[in-house]
C-alpha cells in the first residue's frame, strides 16, 4: 500500500527537477550558439584580430607623442589597453541580440516558444553565456598581446577585477541588446541601432585620449557614459600594481569616482539594464 506525499514535499521535489531542466535547456541552446560558431569560426577569428590591430596600430600611430602626455612615465600601449579591451566588450555585447532577431525572422524563435521549456527565459541566458564567454576570449588574447607590446600586466588581484568589470559591462550591454532585438521590428533596424551607438560612444569615452584632453563639454558627456566606468579603473589597475578601492580612478567635471565608485555605477547600470528588459522579455516570451 503505497502513501500519498504531502504537498510541500511534492513541491520540493518538484523544485530541483525545474531546475535541473533550466540548466540543461540553458545548455542545449548554449551548445547550439557554439556549434553555429564552430561552423562560422570567421565570427571569433574577426572579434580578436580587430581589437589587435587597434592596439598595434593605435599604439604606433601615438608612439611619438610627448612625453608625460598621457600621465607621467606612461607609453601610449599601456593608456590604450584599457580602452581596447572595454570597446571590445562593448562591441560584442551589442551584437548579442543578433543571432536571436535572425532566429525571430527566420522562424526559429517561433519553434522554441512553442516548445515544451522549463522556462523560455533559458533563451536569453544561453545568449548571455555565449556572448560572455565570447568577450572573456577576446579580453585574454588583448591582455597577453599588449604585455608582450610592452604595456605588462595587472597584478592577480587586478586581473580579476579586470574580468569583473567587463563582466558586468557585457551583462549590461547584452541586456539592453536582448531587448532590442524583441522590440524592434527586424535586423535592419537592429543593425543600424548598433552603427548608431557603437562609434559614438567610443569617441565620447576615455578610450583613446584622457578626459582632460577633451573640450568642457566632451568632458562631461565622457563622464556620463559607462564606457568611462570601465576604462578608467582597469588603466589604473595597469598604471598601478598597488591600489585600494578609495583611489581615485576618474576625475570628472562634477567630482572625483573611485575604483569602488566606479564599480557601484557599472553594477547600477547592468541592474538597470535587466530591468529595463524585463517588459519587452515578457512580452515576447509570454
Amino acid at each position: 500500500m503505497t502513501t500519498a506525499l504531502p504537498k510541500s514535499e511534492l513541491s520540493n521535489l518538484s523544485e530541483p527537477s525545474e531546475f535541473s531542466a533550466f540548466l540543461q535547456e540553458t545548455a542545449g541552446l548554449t551548445k547550439r550558439l557554439f556549434i553555429q560558431l564552430q561552423r562560422r569560426p570567421t565570427t571569433l577569428i574577426a572579434g580578436v584580430i580587430q581589437p589587435l590591430m587597434w592596439l598595434v596600430l593605435f599604439g604606433a600611430l601615438f608612439q611619438n607623442a610627448p612625453t608625460g602626455f598621457f600621465g607621467p612615465e606612461v607609453r601610449y600601449g599601456q593608456f590604450l589597453g584599457a580602452g581596447v579591451i572595454v570597446f571590445t566588450a562593448f562591441s560584442g555585447a551589442l551584437n548579442a541580440g543578433l543571432p536571436v532577431m535572425f532566429d525571430r525572422e527566420f522562424g526559429f524563435l517561433n519553434r522554441l516558444l512553442v516548445a515544451p521549456l522549463t522556462s523560455r527565459f533559458s533563451i536569453v541566458v544561453a545568449s548571455a553565456l555565449y556572448i560572455t564567454t565570447l568577450s572573456l576570449i577576446q579580453t585574454i588574447a588583448i591582455l597577453l598581446v599588449s604585455s608582450a607590446l610592452g604595456a605588462g600586466l595587472p597584478t592577480t588581484t587586478g586581473l580579476l577585477l579586470v574580468l569583473a568589470i567587463v563582466l558586468l559591462l557585457v551583462l549590461g550591454v547584452t541586456a539592453l541588446s536582448l531587448g532590442l532585438a524583441f522590440s524592434l521590428p527586424g535586423h535592419i533596424e537592429l543593425i543600424a541601432a548598433i552603427f548608431i551607438t557603437n562609434l559614438p560612444l567610443l569617441f565620447a569615452s576615455t578610450a583613446l585620449a584622457p578626459l582632460d584632453f577633451m573640450p568642457t563639454w566632451l568632458q562631461w558627456l565622457a563622464s556620463l557614459n559607462p564606457l568611462s566606468y570601465a576604462i578608467e579603473p582597469i588603466r589604473f589597475l595597469y598604471l598601478h600594481n598597488s591600489w585600494q578601492w578609495s583611489d581615485v580612478a576618474l576625475a570628472a567635471p562634477f567630482g572625483e569616482i573611485s575604483i569602488g565608485g566606479c564599480l557601484a555605477i557599472l553594477t547600477g547600470f547592468c541592474v538597470t539594464a535587466l530591468l529595463l528588459i524585463q517588459p519587452a522579455l515578457k512580452r515576447s516570451l509570454s
